[in-house]
């Protein structure tokens, strides 16, 4: 007798960004197709970024002094221990009393980690004053660990860095721990808060920030204003993961079908060629794991920054790997901006909505992006990719 199939199951799912911090406002903004961007002054220009709104705000402030150990930390910590509230909420796994959960690992990464916490200290010790607290605070471990405090994680605790891959590799991660039986649960995701005065301005000095602020949409990936429109965005996305039989798998359910991932030789500063051989490798090692009797993608959510070099080099790769049968393609940098290391994970959740809502609302600015609509969106793969020539790509399908 044939034994039943094992699945990695998103059983919870929290996230938060400049749409909102609840899935509800989340999934209305992203129907509204509305660019959650403002414009602040930063060194006396004004400049797109993609903040969390007021409501969102005040949600995780009251986190914050829901726990005097929170003060200390980074707004990145904030944001990831938020979200993944909401997804070990959602899965059920913080109804189990305070014990800590031995079988619960824990992966979060993020591009640049503490880096409001860093500019802060780095200040005080240039006027003397560093903080006891300066080193424990900052360190990249910092994101798991408080993580696995607020949720009872007793497993492992990982953090990372894999620039704007990272939580995607989160996930990877955590589906490879499953099916290796190294954990029973695994929560894993990005975070980033990287709206600081000197994150800005490297993004500024790269050459690929916005210059649109007077535009509705500041943000344009695929657009055709021949300019770069690179604009930085806050949030975090964490996802709850378990495995689960065929037989133990409910409507509605979705499953990580495959992961894939791509490298390719840095030839530049960003790490991308003109023909995005690492998002070719990607996707074609994800697709690969699917079969090739039922491997048809029905929608992807581009990595897509807003800048002309990687718009287009996306672009090709996904021509490139799916020739004449390309499927939707869709992104959210034009509404949340990018928000780094976080930037995956808040792609898987816009996956979740897509396969819920089963509607892609196609942004005014650009006629680059096929949508079809002929057929329902089963399957959805995700790309992401980060400096140094790295690309992760991850294919998400409801049962």
């Amino acid at each position: 007798m044939k034994s039943a199939k094992e699945h990695i199951v998103v059983r919870g799912c929290g996230a938060v960004s400049s749409l909102g911090a609840d899935s509800e406002t989340i999934a209305q903004g992203y129907l509204a197709g509305k660019p959650a961007i403002t414009i602040i002054q930063h060194q006396g220009q004004p400049t797109p970024v993609a903040s969390l709104p007021p409501t969102a705000e005040a949600a995780l402030q009251a986190l914050i002094s829901s726990n005097s150990g929170y003060r200390q930390l980074d707004r990145s910590v904030h944001l990831a221990i938020f979200a993944a509230i909401q997804a070990t909420t959602q899965a059920g796994w913080l109804n189990q009393g305070t014990a800590q959960q031995e079988d619960l690992a824990v992966n979060i990464g993020s591009s640049r980690g503490a880096t409001g916490l860093f500019e802060h200290h780095y200040d005080a010790y240039q006027l003397g004053q560093l903080s006891s607290s300066s080193s424990p605070t900052t360190t990249l471990g910092n994101l798991s660990s408080w993580v696995g405090h607020a949720v009872n994680a007793g497993g492992a605790q990982i953090s990372h860095s894999i620039t704007c891959s990272t939580a995607l590799m989160a996930v990877a991660n955590g589906v490879a721990w499953l099916r290796a039986g190294m954990a029973n649960r695994f929560l894993a995701g990005g975070t980033e808060a990287p709206l600081t005065d000197f994150t800005i301005a490297q993004m500024k000095a790269v050459g690929i920030y916005s210059r649109l602020q007077d535009d509705l949409f500041p943000c344009q990936p695929y657009g055709i204003s021949g300019q770069n429109t690179f604009v930085l965005g806050e949030g975090a996305g964490v996802f709850a993961l378990e495995k689960a039989l065929s037989t133990e798998l409910r409507t509605a359910d979705v499953i990580i079908e495959a992961v894939g991932f791509g490298f390719e030789q840095i030839t530049s500063k960003t790490g991308i060629s003109a023909e995005g051989q690492n998002f070719q490798r990607s996707m074609r090692h994800a697709i690969s794991h699917l079969g090739q009797d039922d491997n048809q993608i029905d929608a992807i959510i581009t990595h897509s920054p807003g800048t002309r070099a990687g718009d287009n080099a996306e672009l090709a790769a996904i021509e490139a790997v799916l020739g004449d049968k390309l499927p939707s393609l869709t992104t959210n940098k034009h509404l949340i901006g990018h928000t780094l290391g976080a930037s995956g994970a808040l792609s898987l959740q816009y996956a979740l909505h897509l396969l819920s809502s089963q509607q892609i609302t196609t942004p005014g600015y650009t006629n680059l992006l096929p949508t079809h609509t002929s057929g329902p969106m089963r399957r959805i793969l995700v790309n992401a990719a980060g400096f140094g020539g790295n690309a992760a790509s991850i294919v998400l399908s409801i049962v």
